[in-house]
């Protein structure tokens, strides 16, 4: 992450919220948030590869492939 992908924001969050994130990762609250964001990338991720559950083929010999 480079100095120029990094954007300053004003929000209101709610405390508790916030508290208990905090306190759940025992990092900043920079890192905190960009932990939050990033999971939700990832919930997302998931949901689009749980939507393509049974629409790929794969014919795969997995003896073959663990060599």
């Amino acid at each position: 992450m480079s100095v120029r992908n990094l954007r300053k924001v004003t929000v209101n969050l709610p405390a508790d919220l916030l508290d208990d994130a905090l306190a759940l990762t025992g990092r900043g609250l920079t890192l905190t948030l960009i932990e939050g964001l990033t999971e939700i990338q990832r919930r997302h991720k998931r949901t689009a590869l749980r939507k393509l559950r049974g629409k790929i083929r794969l014919d795969l010999d997995l003896d073959r492939t663990r060599r």
